[in-house]
């Protein structure tokens, strides 16, 4: 764990108004098996400190593989000097950015860091689980991986902050035959927020998700083919998550909307049905505690919810502390870096679209000839707002029941044309936060959302 150090008297930060001090460690815990034999074992540390020095509307950054306090001098003094460098050369003259909510935040609990056997032997148990009670699998895979950021932030202008955020799960892989003979697959994800000894007590735990992966998977294996076309379809709030965090979350991030997003020009206008509002939150949501809470973000500033869509209208954008002085916005603490070697990039945090007032069952009762659609197993977006789904898991619906499950397919769309499209939204949320958000650099982050109902392009054979 890293200890908490203080700049004394922050004499270090003297004349310099815009300057940060970060120290990070990162862990990453692996174990895989592949027909109960074990392929992967490892784990992972880096830990460094990195500085930010912020001149003129320029930054100079540095950083090295050391988190002794020693270090700390030398580091800075190089971010300094990279900062009066550029300043030099482009000579933007930009006046010091807004001084964030100061103060000092900590939420930190003791690590949970068992050894390796613990997660070999609970994956080992669930493996033998399997092997006894889903006898028409040709092919099983089970991998934990557990990781960590831990962070000790020091501002000059903000709030100081000692965090850690660890997540932990189980990836359960199924393959089974179709009676073509080709192979279907599914994949189920336990845990989430917390370490391994918090989440994973008893390996009979998972055996209820095992059961109802191993059944999801006969019923995909006996499924057809979707319909290609414009089709009235609900989205799982996977699906429904996917779109809030590819489709639309990445266009309204202030750097994006600089470089010419589709949202650029949309601010105040209508994007979507009146039934649709979408909010990054930080660290709680709905009268619970965000799947990945972000408190204070690497810049010092405290992390509040960005509202992006209310009723339809497009309402803001995520922002750092530079982008939020352009657009005359308020910084939310969307700053985040994931390795002590990265600068702060605007980054979502827990994006959702909110709940409505539906019930599942009457969305799907109001269907004559359409399809529920579940899982996603990727997605892809551009600035756009042009996506396309990957969907591993539905079912039809004809009249106002479901039908059978559905083979691998596709959905695309644009964002902003097919959110329009919105008729009923449902009262429940599901979230998902088990990914990386690859944005230059990975990140962990929470999406979610209900189901919706809408009209969409659906992929065929």
């Amino acid at each position: 764990m890293l200890r908490e150090f203080d700049l004394t008297g922050r004499d270090l930060f003297a004349g310099e108004p815009d300057a940060e001090v970060r120290r990070q460690r990162n862990t990453v815990r692996t174990v895989a098996l592949a027909q109960g034999d074990l392929l992967t074992n490892e784990r992972s540390e880096t830990a460094g400190l990195s500085a930010r020095v912020i001149r003129g509307g320029v930054a100079g950054f540095a950083s090295v593989a050391d988190v002794s306090e020693e270090s700390v001098k030398a580091v800075l003094d190089e971010a300094k000097k990279n900062a009066a460098f550029l300043d030099g050369q482009v000579a933007l003259g930009k006046p010091a950015l807004p001084k964030a909510a100061g103060g000092r935040f900590r939420m930190v609990r003791e690590p949970g860091d068992p050894e390796q056997k613990a997660y070999v032997e609970f994956a080992r148990e669930v493996d033998a689980y399997i092997a006894k009670n889903c006898p028409k699998l040709i092919s099983r895979r089970l991998r934990f991986r557990a990781d960590s950021m831990e962070k000790v932030l020091t501002v000059s202008g903000g709030t100081d902050a000692h965090t850690y955020l660890p997540r932990c799960y189980l990836y359960l892989s199924f393959t089974a035959e179709a009676p073509d003979g080709s192979p279907v697959d599914l994949t189920s994800v336990v845990g989430g927020y917390g370490s391994f000894d918090a989440l994973f007590r008893d390996p009979k735990d998972v055996f209820p998700e095992v059961d109802l992966l191993y059944g999801k998977l006969l019923a995909k294996a006996e499924g057809v083919r979707p319909e290609a076309g414009i089709k009235t379809c609900i989205l799982g709030g996977e699906l429904t998550g996917m779109l809030a965090h590819e489709a639309v979350g990445h266009t309204v991030e202030a750097d994006l909307v600089i470089g010419g997003s589709v949202a650029g020009p949309m601010l105040g206008k209508v994007v979507a049905s009146p039934l649709v509002s979408l909010t990054d939150f930080a660290h709680s949501a709905f009268g619970k505690s965000a799947p990945l809470p972000v408190y204070v973000d690497d810049e010092g500033t405290p992390a509040v919810d960005a509202e992006i869509i209310r009723d339809g209208i497009l309402v803001g954008y995520m922002n750092n502390r530079d982008s939020a002085r352009r657009f005359g916005m308020e910084p939310k603490g969307n700053a985040r870096a994931y390795a002590f070697s990265d600068e702060p990039l605007i980054r979502m945090r827990n994006t959702a679209i909110l709940p409505g007032k539906s019930r599942l069952s009457d969305m799907i009762a109001s269907i004559e000839d359409g399809y529920y659609l579940i899982d996603t197993n990727n997605g892809q977006a551009d600035t756009t707002g042009e996506f396309m789904f990957g969907v591993t898991m539905g079912y039809e619906i004809k009249n106002g029941k479901l039908g059978r499950a559905l083979l691998d397919t596709t959905i695309s769309g644009v964002a902003f044309e097919m959110l329009k499209t919105v008729d009923m939204v449902s009262d429940t949320v599901t979230w998902s936060s088990s990914g990386f958000c690859g944005k230059k650099q990975p990140m962990p982050v929470g999406l979610g959302g209900p189901e919706l109902r809408c009209r969409l392009m659906m992929g065929g054979r």
